[in-house]
This record gives structure tokens, sequence and C-alpha cells, in this order.
């Protein structure tokens, strides 16, 4: 499937561009806030920066958002992000030190990827980007990513699991450009079911990103066409 290309949010671009550019250390300080049964992380890269990204407490071993100290492991293919420092009112906040995996860049080498930093490696990390992600997304149809454009699928977590369910609905063989707009936007499964039961089943993808970007959602299609059933006349 071919559609016009999907916008993507300035933002977005701006976040590609700093984690290329940056030369990560290792190890430097974090901040961390607990959201349900999720927590936001934030990665202080000395000079270049920070980076801020969320995971779900079961991906963090170890971790205690108790008061007082605490020390959880983020464990990837590429490497484990090692964490200590202290909570407080579900707030966090220490040091973190990063430790890649030896077999990792020999794997990713065999698939295509040679020559990757460890900077590279650790960005791969943060994002669960390895050698199972880079077989099953090829399983899919989709072999031989550029790198770059690997990095934007593991950032904004185009999934095999995502893939899957829009192809279930009928968005099948979408490019990745299209995968990732989906993710930047929050076109999601359930939102796309949504908007079909609202009275739109017929809705194209980039009808959706674009009701997306204007926060157009079911509840609002209905009070606008003041029908409680969502029919479309």
């Amino acid at each position: 499937m071919r559609t016009t290309r999907l916008p993507y949010l300035p933002a977005a671009a701006v976040l590609l561009w700093s984690l290329s550019a940056m030369a990560a250390p290792l190890a430097s300080t974090w901040t961390g806030k607990v959201l349900d049964d999720r927590v936001s992380l934030n990665l202080r890269f000395e000079e270049r920066g920070q980076m801020g990204f969320t995971v779900p407490r079961s991906a963090l071993k170890g971790l205690s958002t108790a008061e007082g100290d605490t020390k959880f492991q983020l464990v990837r293919e590429a490497g484990t992000v090692s964490f200590e420092g202290r909570f407080s009112g579900g707030e966090g906040a220490g040091h973190y030190r990063f430790e890649p995996d030896a077999a990792w860049p020999r794997d990713m080498a065999k698939l295509g990827y040679p020559d990757l930093s460890q900077e590279e490696q650790f960005q791969f990390a943060l994002f669960d980007m390895g050698p199972t992600r880079v077989k099953a997304l090829a399983e899919l149809g989709y072999t031989k990513i550029p790198h770059d454009q690997l990095l934007q699928v593991a950032i904004f977590q185009v999934t095999p699991e995502h893939i899957r369910e829009l192809a279930a609905l009928g968005f099948q063989k979408l490019d990745l450009d299209d995968l990732v707009a989906t993710r930047i936007h929050g076109v999601t499964p359930r939102y796309i079911r949504e908007i079909r039961e609202a009275g739109y089943p017929g809705v194209t993808l980039e009808q959706l990103v674009q009701m997306r970007i204007h926060a157009i959602d079911a509840n609002y299609i209905r009070s606008f066409s003041g029908n409680k059933n969502g029919s479309q006349k």
C-alpha cells in the first residue's frame, strides 16, 4: 500500500538529529517519575543535553519506587543500563552506567549493520533494537532497513506487533515511513476501530493521521454529526 507521504511532527526530526549527532557518554545522571504501570526516565548526556523515554515498570529489573535508595537495570540485547539513586514521592534521581553486550555488534554486522559505535549501541539498547527485532521485521518483509531509518523504527517503537495489528485492520504492506507516522501521531488499532465505529469504515491511513493531528476522535465525530449512533450520513 502506498499513500501520500504522511506528515511528521517537527520535534521528531529534531530528536532524531540530536540522537545521531551526540557522542553520548556511557555513564551520567538520570531522573525519573512513576506513571502508574510505567516509568518515565530522563537520561542526561553531560554537555550534550538529555533525552527522555518511557518504559513499562516490568522492564526495569529490581526496581523499587518506595522511599529511599534504589538499584535497578534495563536489560536489552545490546547491553544493560544499570541505575542507582533514590526515590521520594514517586520521583527519583541518581546515576546510570551502560554495559554493552560483546556479541551484539557481531550479530548486528551479520544482519548488515557493521561498524556500529558504542554510542550507537547504547542508543539501540535504550529503544530495544537488536538482532531479534531486526529478524522479526525481516520476516514481515522489512529487510535491509537503512541505519538511520532503523533508529527511527526503534525510537518510535514500530514493533512487529504494531505492524501485524495494523495489517489485521486492512493496512497491509505499509512503508516504514508511514508506520513511523502512525506511532508519532498515535494512530493506534484502538483509535482506528473507534473512528470506524463512529461512522467512517472506509477511512484511509492518511485521513487517520490528519484526524489525529487535529485532535478528532470518535466522540467529536458523534457530537458534530449529532448522531448518537455515529452512523455516517
